[in-house]
């Protein structure tokens, strides 16, 4: 695990290598201070050798400069290398989250997500930086310092073989405490976000429905159970602090007791102790601090196993090894994709949500066939499986049995990339970016002109109210798009599908928020400018999908009715009642 993040270093690595060696240097300068210091009391100040104080004294400061100037330089570095490798794991991470498919986005879930690619990635990189100095001087500390106290004098030294031991004993017993509370405690950061997530993108409804009352309920819930995750961690890591005083006093009093002994006997000088007494501290707060980068390393290391396994997830949806991609690499220059025509193929399929654990079928035994330029609608109650079918179309998920073809060949032979770029599709959720309304369309087709683009808002019936904004296409969008209506929001969203001019349009229950006359005009601008493009449209309304060349009738995820809407008033009892039902209280 720690080697596979550490490739993520990569050009930073010289930062990270950097800032020991700086560190080593500053390190170097505290430790010969206690001998300077003692070199001035046994031999300047005991001889009135003035001549000794000065010396000493410029070499003190002339150290302690060294060990500033490092000591800054080395913080510089390691953040630099530290902040460099969040950076690059966190597009490794927003990289292969694009890759997802929807099923590995919902085992996940976008709040968990969320969390590992900040929060998580956050403290594995405040690790490394503190990894590249403080484990550093901590450990140079330690050797340093024992070394020097042992060759003042090795009898008293040995105090420390008792101190270090309780230590360490101590330090182990609260990371056995904390080490599974780190883990949990991330979790529930990720309820947290996913409350707060879920709030935010239905602030409308919690108004609408006056439950605020009720999410400041559920929000302090998860919050206080963070809280007390956090309470209880903490709890944990502050038996360190006491059990670290008693330790250091206990020792500095032995070591006072038993050197001034020496002292008195003439044994030992008084410059000697008092930088073996300096020499104890930091060696006991070196423990110290190694106790304690362990305990924050425990939460580093949860959040790297979290990472990691957002890293090491192999998408469900992804290019076939031995597809047309691997062909081509293979150097099969005969092979060619067919051409872009348009043709959509359902050869009985069926899905199921594998995550779901139900086993139950969502689709069951669909076959049809939608021809180039023809406009296939598709009806039925909600829950039927109609967005799950168009779904299959571009492999947001893969079928379970049977084939899905586009221009006669399986979907999943495809490279994901050229599959798509031949689809078009307004989502029955329909969104928008922050930025502006140029920006929102041209995500439909980067390359495409001005002309192309008022063409596309003229044909989606979005012209017109486009140039009554202020800013007209340089209008900003808000998140979401919340500063314009639903209806217009469609209209955008099907102006951006409709300027990428793909082979196959899915529109999902796109037109439900415009009138009819507009609906209408939209499907006469389809017929003019799309005539080649093949349509396949999701709508619960009858007027929406009675001019469709073919009509699927979807009921509990089977075909039950297949035909132009003559035929089925004439034989479907699903596709009648439908109808009926949006009749009644219509004159006709």
């Amino acid at each position: 695990m720690i080697k596979k993040l550490f490739s993520y270093v990569g050009e930073y690595k010289k930062w990270i290598m950097l800032a020991p060696l700086l560190m080593v240097a500053e390190v170097v300068c505290e430790i010969v201070m206690p001998r300077l210091m003692a070199a001035i009391v046994d031999v300047g100040i005991a001889n009135g050798d003035m001549n000794a104080i000065v010396k000493n004294g410029v070499l003190m400061l002339v150290l302690a400069v060294i060990g500033m100037i490092t000591g800054v330089l080395s913080a510089r570095v390691a953040t630099m290398g530290g902040q460099g490798f969040g950076t690059n794991l966190r597009n490794a991470m927003f990289q292969k989250i694009q890759d997802f498919s929807f099923a590995d986005i919902d085992r996940f879930s976008s709040a968990s997500l969320i969390t590992r690619t900040t929060n998580d990635v956050n403290q594995i990189q405040m690790t490394l930086t503190m990894a590249t100095r403080m484990v550093v001087r901590v450990i140079t500390m330690l050797v340093g310092a024992l070394f020097m106290a042992f060759s003042i004098n090795a009898g008293l030294a040995r105090v420390l073989l008792v101190a270090i031991p309780i230590l360490m004993v101590g330090i182990g017993v609260v990371m056995k405490l904390s080490n599974k509370l780190f883990g949990i405690m991330q979790e529930k950061l990720d309820n947290l976000n996913n409350t707060v997530q879920e709030n935010l993108v239905a602030i409308r409804v919690v108004k609408a429905f006056v439950r605020a009352g009720y999410e400041k309920t559920k929000f302090k819930k998860v919050n206080d159970e963070l809280t007390e995750t956090g309470i209880s961690v903490t709890l944990r890591i502050n038996l360190i602090s006491p059990l670290m005083t008693i330790v250091l006093n206990l020792v500095t009093l032995s070591v006072l007791y038993l050197g001034g002994g020496q002292v008195m006997a003439g044994t030992m000088r008084y410059g000697d102790l008092s930088s073996f007494v300096g020499y104890i501290s930091q060696i006991l707060m070196s423990v110290m601090m190694v106790g304690m980068m362990f305990i924050m390393s425990s939460r580093a290391v949860a959040c790297a196993r979290r990472v990691v396994e957002v890293l090491d997830t192999v998408p469900d949806i992804q290019d076939d090894p031995g597809g047309y991609t691997a062909a081509l690499t293979g150097g099969k220059k005969d092979l060619s994709l067919p051409a872009p025509k348009g043709q959509v193929e359902f050869r009985d399929v069926s899905f199921k949500y594998l995550a779901s654990g139900t086993g139950d079928d969502v689709l069951e035994h669909i076959s049809f066939t939608a021809r180039p330029g023809q406009v296939v609608a598709l009806v039925g109650g909600t829950g039927t499986g109609k967005s799950t079918l168009v779904n299959l179309i571009p492999r947001f998920y893969d079928v379970t049995g049977g084939q899905v073809l586009v221009d006669g060949m399986d979907v999943r032979d495809y490279p994901i990339e050229e599959l798509r770029s031949r689809i078009g599709m307004v989502l029955q959720n329909n969104v928008l970016f922050s930025g502006t309304i140029r920006e929102n369309l041209l995500w439909g087709r980067a390359d495409a002109t001005e002309e192309e683009m008022i063409q596309a808002a003229k044909d989606a019936q979005a012209y017109d109210f486009i140039m009554a904004l202020p800013d007209k296409f340089d209008t900003v969008l808000d998140q979401g798009g919340t500063n314009v209506s639903g209806g217009q929001k469609q209209r955008l969203c099907i102006a951006r599908a409709m300027l990428r001019r793909p082979a196959i349009l899915i529109l999902d229950d796109s037109t439900s928020a415009v009138d009819s006359a507009t609906e209408a005009a939209i499907r006469e601008s389809f017929a003019q400018n799309l005539a080649g493009t093949t349509v396949i449209l999701i709508a619960q309304r009858i007027s929406s999908v009675r001019y469709a060349d073919q009509i699927l009738v979807l009921d509990d995820g089977t075909i039950v009715g297949q035909g132009t809407h003559d035929e089925l008033m004439e034989t479907n009892e699903v596709y009648q009642e439908i109808y009926n039902s949006q009749q009644e209280g219509v004159s006709e």
